[in-house]
């Protein structure tokens, strides 16, 4: 249930409203857009509160939402959620960022090599996994902090933000500590009590799809977030399994198309992962682009043939710069140009 607020509400008609439904064991979220102001009405509702808030002063209606989850709803937050980065970066104000890095920092000269490469060819944050959650237990980890460090030290450097994956409550201290963007892994979609307490840090969180997890579902994380008082997640979908085995996993291009209708979040599209084959990375890329994602994950590598992990669906700095300047060409000509470059360019 949303109450839409009239334009000229005052702070005390709102504060009237809080206290009521915290009266009745409620709890009361006020979304401020462009168009209007609202109040999700979060709990459970019995249908009599309607009929109770709708005579309040300063209300203009109360609608019911259709969707079970409420804060990601557009019905409640009818404009696009902008998320604002280190160095001037917004994912998803109309204009496509592009996330780069390795799939692993594996050491300083590998991972410098590739910060380099990238932020050359245009990309706006970096990426690379410190903690890599592993199918195998006897596959390369991650370098843990000391990674995290290596790149931290990168982005600094360069003038990039930085993500990587958060896996374990555990760690959440030391990747807030050295990411500007905590990422949520497909593994840890549901990983319910992970996804609240990283909300709590108070940093942007990228929430991938679960591997075989529905869009309602993905949703329904990305309420856990929105719920612990974080509005700042970005979506991504990076491919979900299917019955087909020529390909990593299967990208659902319906979903960002499907979800940008469902939801003000931003989403983006990870087709590194959603094809696991290197050479389809651009061709997945621009379609991704032309259905409407705000951006893109791309694994790069400056030597994929010696990757300790995902070598085989990494760009190289050139492949990677080669697909930038074609990606940019297809969302100047559908106009959504590409952000700009972040603003402060290494010394």
């Amino acid at each position: 249930m949303i109450v839409v607020m009239n334009m000229g509400r005052s702070e005390a008609q709102r504060d009237a409203i809080l206290q009521r439904l915290q009266t009745l064991g409620l709890r009361g979220q006020e979304i401020s857009g462009v168009s209007r102001t609202v109040i999700a009405v979060l709990g459970n509702v019995f249908p009599e509160l309607r009929d109770e808030l709708s005579t309040m002063e300063g209300v203009d209606e109360v609608l019911r939402v259709s969707k079970p989850y409420k804060l990601a709803n557009r019905e409640v937050h009818m404009d696009d959620t902008v998320v604002e980065l280190p160095y001037g970066v917004r994912v998803g104000d109309g204009h496509p960022v592009i996330i780069a890095g390795p799939c692993a920092v594996e050491t300083e000269e590998q991972l410098w090599a590739a910060a380099k490469g990238i932020r050359a060819a245009g990309a706006h944050i970096l990426r690379g996994g410190a903690f890599k959650p592993r199918t195998s237990p006897y596959s390369f980890q991650g370098l843990g902090v000391p990674g995290l460090k290596i790149l931290k030290d990168a982005g600094d450097r360069l003038g990039l933000p930085v993500v990587t994956e958060l896996m374990s409550v555990r760690d959440i201290d030391a990747v807030a500590q050295y990411s500007d963007v905590l990422q949520i892994g497909a593994r840890n979609t549901q990983n319910f009590v992970l996804l609240e307490e990283a909300a709590k840090v108070g940093k942007p969180i990228l929430l991938k799809r679960a591997i075989a997890g529905t869009i309602e579902e993905w949703l329904l994380a990305a309420e856990y977030i929105l719920n612990a008082g974080n509005p700042n997640v970005i979506l991504c979908e990076r491919g979900i399994r299917t019955f087909e085995t020529a390909t990593r996993n299967t990208l659902d291009l319906n979903a960002i198309a499907l979800v940008k209708r469902l939801s003000h979040l931003p989403v983006i599209s990870d087709p590194s992962h959603g094809t696991g084959r290197w050479y389809l990375v651009r061709p997945m890329s621009m379609a991704s682009i032309a259905v409407g994602a705000d951006g893109l994950m791309i694994e790069v590598h400056p030597s994929p043939d010696h990757a300790l992990s995902d070598g085989a669906q990494s760009l190289t700095p050139g492949n990677f710069a080669g697909l930038v300047r074609e990606v940019g060409k297809l969302a100047e000509a559908i106009g959504r140009p590409l952000s700009p470059a972040p603003e402060r360019i290494a010394s």
